[in-house]
Order: C-alpha cells, then sequence, then structure tokens
C-alpha cells in the first residue's frame, strides 16, 4: 500500500518551492498541489534541528533531512508533532517503504505529545512524510500541521532515544557513566530538588530544580531568577528536568548534580548523584588520571 505512495513521490513531486524556507525551517501551504491530487509537495532542509509548518494542507508533503553528516554518517532522527497535527498521518520513509508513526485516531491527542526517534543509517537520507486526510473535492481546511525536527547523531543522550521517543535504564549511574556524563551532557547543573510532578497521561516526571551554579547547558533551559522580596536581591537558577514515570523519582535532600540532555527543548535526567558523592568520584579519578576532562571544582 505504502510503496505506492512512494513512487508518487518519486515521479510527481513538486521541488519546493512553495513556501518561505531558510537552512532549518520550512512554511508552506498545500494549495500547490491543488493541480493535480498526486502531486506531493517536497522539502529538503540542511540543518540538524528545525521545524516545518503546513498551512492548508493538501495531498502530502515529503521533507528531507539531509544536513552534512559526513564525519558522522549514522544518525539518529527525532521528530515531536505540533499539537495541532489533526488530520493526518505522520510516516517515517525507509528504503523506499513507508512506516507509519502517527495518525489521527482515538489515541492522535497522546501521540501528538509523543518524540518519535529513529535511527537514520544507510545511503538514504532521513525523509518524514505527512499525508492529509481526505476532506472532499474542493474543500480546503484552514488548519496548521507540522512538526519539530533533530538530528542527534552521535551527541550524548541520556535518556537513549528509541523508536517511541525517551528511553532508560532507571538505575544510577556507575562512576565510569558519571565522570562521562559531565564532560557530554547537554547540561550540567548544581542545585537542590524543589518539587516533583507526575504525569500519568504522558507516562513522565518534571523534576523542579533551584541551581546554585548551571556549568553549561545547550539552550535556555535554566533560568536565571531574582527574589524581589530579599533586601539583597539573590539570584538563583530555576528549570526543569523530565524523566519517566516508572523511573519513580523522588524527592531527596541535599545538593545534587543533575545531568542529561536536551531535546526540543526540554532537558532530560541523566545521571543525577548527591554533588558531594560526584566530587569523590572525580578527584579519585584525577589523581589516577583517569578523568575525562576537567571540571571545574569551586
Amino acid at each position: 500500500m505504502f510503496s505506492n505512495v512512494i513512487v508518487v513521490v518519486h515521479f510527481l513531486a513538486l521541488q519546493l518551492q512553495h513556501g518561505a524556507t531558510d537552512l532549518c525551517n520550512w512554511t508552506g501551504s498545500g494549495f500547490a498541489a491543488a493541480a493535480d491530487s498526486r502531486l506531493v509537495l517536497q522539502v529538503r532542509l540542511r540543518c540538524t534541528e528545525g521545524s516545518v509548518r503546513w498551512v492548508y494542507p493538501g495531498q502530502a508533503l515529503r521533507v528531507v533531512l539531509e544536513p552534512n553528516l559526513s564525519s558522522n554518517p549514522r544518525t539518529t532522527v527525532c521528530i515531536k508533532p505540533s499539537p495541532s497535527l489533526r488530520g493526518a498521518s505522520v510516516f517515517v520513509e525507509r528504503g523506499g517503504d513507508l512506516e507509519l508513526l502517527a495518525t489521527d485516531d482515538a489515541r492522535s491527542q497522546q501521540q501528538r505529545r509523543q518524540v518519535f526517534c529513529f535511527r537514520a543509517d544507510g545511503p538514504r537520507r532521513p525523509a518524514i512524510y505527512l499525508q492529509a486526510s481526505p476532506r472532499g473535492e474542493g474543500h480546503w481546511s484552514r488548519r496548521t500541521m507540522g512538526f519539530r525536527y533533530e538530528l542527534l547523531g552521535n551527541r550524548s543522550s541520556a535518556p537513549s532515544l528509541g523508536l517511541r521517543g525517551p528511553q532508560t535504564s532507571c538505575r544510577p549511574c556507575n562512576d565510569t557513566e558519571l565522570l562521562m556524563a559531565v564532560c557530554n551532557s547537554d547540561f550540567v547543573v548544581r542545585g537542590h530538588i524543589k518539587n516533583i510532578s507526575h504525569n500519568s497521561e504522558s507516562q513522565t516526571s518534571s523534576v523542579e530544580v533551584s541551581a546554585a551554579r548551571v556549568y553549561w547547558q545547550r539552550s535556555g533551559v535554566f533560568e536565571r531568577r531574582v527574589s524581589p522580596r530579599s533586601p539583597r536581591p539573590i539570584s538563583s537558577w530555576r528549570g526543569h528536568i523530565h524523566t519517566l514515570l516508572r523511573c519513580h523519582v523522588k524527592p531527596g535532600d541535599g545538593e545534587f548534580l543533575f545531568t542529561g540532555s536536551e531535546h526540543f527543548g526540554e532537558a532530560w535526567l541523566g545521571c543525577a548523584p548527591h554533588y558531594k558523592d560526584f566530587l569523590s568520584v572525580y578527584q579519585t579519578a584525577r589523581a589516577a588520571r583517569r578523568n575525562s576532562c576537567d571540571f571545574p571544582l569551586d
């Protein structure tokens, strides 16, 4: 069934460009497919992250992701459908076939909050295929659909990312993993746990962190805030770190060193030892010259 669609894509695709595009993002309209219902809009993007926004979606849209991966041909692609993704199905194209990731059914509301990841090894560039549901001849819906994407390569990814998004072993990191985490994580933050909330529908937990120091972060997940009630204004960093509900994360006293990865503007928990325990591991490794990188000690 889906292989027939691919044939249409290869032979009847409209080589963009019917929309506003840059190297990372695309916004366009489905009106271009009105002349021929078999036509499929084709978009090519050349960044490791960005977004696609399809206004007045028509028949189908094929998005090829082709950044320069010559130095790292093995990569993982993750996409996060937009909340407005209704009346459409999302596929990943592999070896000339389409594999369904999400569709507009009874589970669609939950699916639209999910992150879908897949390996993109091999000679072909990864491609995402959006197919709009039939609306009747001459009918154009005033709706918008799309997704955000990330190509992770071999970048540290804690938790790891499987076909249906974040996965984790829910176990504490050993010393070797901890030393690697402080070198390769997207964020490294020292602070306290303020609160933990759970979401049974998304099967995730959110850890609210008050950080005394942000050593580094890839984006602005942690923001500096100033307390106006203090006679002498005190600034601190605040942010939320996500993990899976099945890990049963609990509040803890003391100061922690939080590490992890960032995906679609959200922080995901990796290793999180007590700071004093990390210091012991790091100082022992440095004395033996086994530390993977130099970490700033206060």
